[in-house]
């Protein structure tokens, strides 16, 4: 689950860390007045989505004045950024930055442990920087059982910084950032950037957290945060039905049994040249109001060009896949084509039924999916 900055900023400061001032606004008459508040010639005004890349978008935007203030604040709400329409912005007094860095814990999953991520090349796409310069990233493997001690924290903070008021002003705020990753049950705290004033002083002036939604019965006021994405949303509904659904932004929608076959069909795609549309695990029943439900689900993605179903009947019985599928497509009406791949138990019965359905059956799983690739 994701959180606005505003909303990070706000944990980020009862843990002690120190942030910039800002008031969060949801209209240009807001932001005027959060800017007589802040009592501050120059302000920054940033677009508050789900998503990175705002600065890039032109969602960021210093303003000298309260005039200029109107102007960007019209601006950036309303705009649409990587999908997501700017509905409040972030109004913060502008600080003098003399250097930018960047900070972050994760869970890293091959050690099972979090991870302290740290790069003097703070404010910039730390994927790239990664994929570019990894040698500009300092990584901790932190053991959970001992946590961050001062003695870890301090070398830490020396990877950043060599002026030792300044090593010990980070050590503290790594700590501090340390314990609300781990008390919140976070995947994710970052700081890009944690910034050295022109004053000396460091301090987070953005905000990032996302926390393990297995987790979140914990925290009912983190839950409370929660505002899903339409495709969220989607994933809610196909869970209250009884399959697993995962956007993947392709255009070969996929409807299969089983997790594996599920990821297996996907590896099998892009084998081919496709990209697919979604993970779809509808599990092993063959009952058409889950079937047609499913196919609801995929030809509600306005990206699907084809539907490649792929079913092995090891308990469930192929014929009974069939028949199931035959009565859900008497119900749901589209020009969309449809590749039926069927294995297992009763598999030649299950393909006799389906013959002179318009539906495409394939009797291999390579042959379903360069049958689907290639009516893309």
């Amino acid at each position: 689950m994701k959180i606005h900055e505003y909303q990070a900023k706000e944990m980020f400061a009862t843990y002690g860390i120190p942030v910039d001032r800002s008031i969060v606004c949801r209209s240009v008459e807001d932001a005027v007045k959060a800017y007589a508040q802040l009592d501050s010639q120059k302000v920054i005004v940033k677009a508050q989505v789900h998503t990175g890349g705002r600065g890039k978008a032109g969602g960021v935007k210093l303003a000298d004045g309260e005039v200029e203030l109107r102007r960007h604040a019209a601006a950036i709400l309303g705009m649409n950024i990587k999908g997501f329409t700017v509905d409040r912005i972030l109004v913060g007094q502008a600080i003098n930055i003399e250097k930018e860095y960047y900070v972050s814990y994760v869970i890293d999953r091959s050690s099972k442990s979090p991870l302290l991520m740290l790069s003097k090349e703070g404010g910039m796409d730390i994927e790239e920087v990664a994929r570019t310069s990894p040698e500009k990233i300092y990584k901790f493997v932190i053991d959970p059982s001992v946590g961050l001690p001062d003695y870890l924290a301090r070398e830490a903070a020396f990877k950043l910084f060599d002026d030792i008021k300044q090593v010990r002003q980070a050590a503290v705020i790594f700590q501090k950032l340390y314990k609300l990753f781990v008390g919140t049950d976070a995947s994710l705290a970052e700081i890009n950037p944690l910034v050295l004033t022109k004053e000396a002083e460091i301090m987070a002036i953005d905000a990032k957290m996302t926390f393990d939604d297995n987790a979140l019965y914990r925290h009912p006021k983190i839950a409370a945060l929660h505002e899903p994405s339409e495709e969220e949303k989607k994933e809610q509904n196909a869970k209250s039905k009884g399959f697993s659904y995962v956007n993947l932004g392709g255009e070969i929608g996929c409807m299969v049994n089983g997790a594996g076959l599920a990821m297996a069909t996907m590896d099998m795609i892009k084998l081919y040249g496709g990209n697919p549309a979604n993970f779809l695990d509808i599990g092993g029943s063959s009952n058409p109001t889950k079937v047609i439900e499913a196919m609801k689900l995929l030809l509600s993605d306005q990206n699907v060009k084809v539907v490649l179903i792929n079913i092995f009947g090891g308990i469930t019985r192929c014929d009974d896949v069939a028949k199931g599928l035959l009565e859900a497509f008497k119900q749901i009406k589209t020009n969309i084509p449809i590749v039926i791949r069927l294995t297992g138990t009763n598999e030649k019965e299950g393909r006799a039924l389906l013959q002179g359905s318009g539906l495409h059956v394939a009797h291999t799983m390579g042959e379903a999916t360069r049958k689907a690739v290639s009516m893309c």
